[in-house]
């Protein structure tokens, strides 16, 4: 069978879906890459995928590009003639269907957080939703990350409660991402945060739970690894961001190819965000045996077991942020270590991808079978 993985970056692709790519082609099937051209693209080649490029802005909202793109897609979809297409990111996910109920091939959804959508209220988020009904009258299945969103979308009548499913995330690979074989604490212990550096991942809150600490502890660190971001009004302007660096508070790592070379040396991983499908940074935590401190909010507060694997934090709340940090910070080397090993069971019993990509296959056999 033909598979085509449909995703808003090629990027996107190569560090979230590559694993569920490689399942699919070793079950015999050809899996065709369709996302806008970026370093990566090559890279998905070299995996053994064909690649088709899609030009995709990810931010815009013009209903004229937005029209063009479901006529893009369409005829993508009708000169690679995929069996079954997966779509991931809210622009496959509405306009890829709309392009794909025209073509008549079935889709598989995966709404994998609902960014500013449900954030901020406004007429964007208006039409939005609109759309999101109109389309979602038409997939096979549709995958989401977290109850929450499931619910959202059933309360909203989105779509029919018998096509959806909550899934963990897009899973961890808990092969690759393994717990040091020693334990050892930084004596300048270490807080990570990954992200992009946007306004919504709680990167305000972070700053101000960073400035708190060090007054009492300055010879901690606080470390962000993620790229910029100056896109519409939800990223943090340079200069602002530049301030904070130059403060001291916050440590800039830029980006980075290996996320888990950077896990490693860190002593607890921190994600404030408002709001998210399953963060694939804290999966990704958990599996190598780190503490999280996240905020209680759908998305984040699956990856906690509080008190247990970290502590969950009020969002938009520096103060509560850095009150939880320094639970961490406090804990005694014996505790942080069985908050480690907490993190990486959670992460075997809850989020192995191996779930994840059992799921999709089994979804691809039933509808194909269904189809013919």
């Amino acid at each position: 069978m033909r598979i085509a993985i449909v995703i808003n970056t090629s990027w996107n692709i190569f560090n979230f879906r590559m694993n569920l790519a490689k399942a699919l082609m070793q079950a015999g099937h050809e899996v065709v890459a369709i996302a806008p051209q970026d370093a990566y693209s090559q890279r998905l080649v070299e995996a053994g995928m064909q690649f088709v490029p899609v030009q995709m802005e990810n931010k815009g909202t013009n209903p004229v590009k937005d029209l063009l793109l479901i006529k893009q897609f369409y005829q993508i979809y009708k000169t690679v003639k995929p069996d079954v297409i997966l779509q991931y990111t809210i622009k496959p996910n509405i306009y890829g269907t709309l392009a794909a109920k025209l073509a008549g091939i079935p889709v598989i959804n995966n709404v994998s957080g609902l960014g500013t959508v449900f954030i901020v209220k406004n007429l964007v988020s208006k039409v939005a939703l609109g759309l999101y009904k109109f389309a979602f009258q038409f997939p096979a299945k549709v995958f989401f990350q977290n109850r929450d969103d499931q619910e959202l979308f059933l309360e909203h009548s989105l779509v029919k409660r018998e096509i959806t499913e909550v899934l963990p995330g897009s899973g961890v690979d808990t092969v690759r991402f393994i717990p040091a074989e020693s334990f050892a604490r930084n004596p300048d212990f270490r807080f990570l945060m990954i992200a992009r550096v946007l306004y919504e991942k709680g990167i305000v809150e972070y700053v101000e739970a960073a400035k708190e600490l060090k007054k009492k502890y300055p010879q901690i660190r606080v470390q962000l690894l993620g790229a910029f971001d100056e896109a519409g009004n939800i990223g943090v302007k340079r200069s602002v961001f530049e301030d904070w660096i130059k403060g001291g508070e916050l440590e800039y790592l830029g980006t980075s190819d290996d996320v888990a070379a950077v896990i490693a040396k860190a002593d607890c991983v921190v994600l404030p965000s408002y709001r998210e499908g399953t963060p694939k940074t804290l999966l990704e935590a958990a599996a190598m045996g780190k503490p999280i401190v996240t905020t209680n909010v759908p998305g984040c507060k699956e990856t906690v077991v509080d008190a247990q694997n970290g502590y969950l934090c009020e969002v938009r709340s520096g103060a509560d942020l850095a009150r939880k940090m320094e639970q961490v910070l406090q804990l005694s080397d014996a505790e942080l270590q069985a908050m480690g090993h907490a993190s990486r069971q959670l992460a075997l019993d809850k989020f192995d991808e191996k779930h994840v990509i059992n799921r999709y296959l089994q979804t691809i056999n039933d509808i194909t079978t269904l189809k013919h």
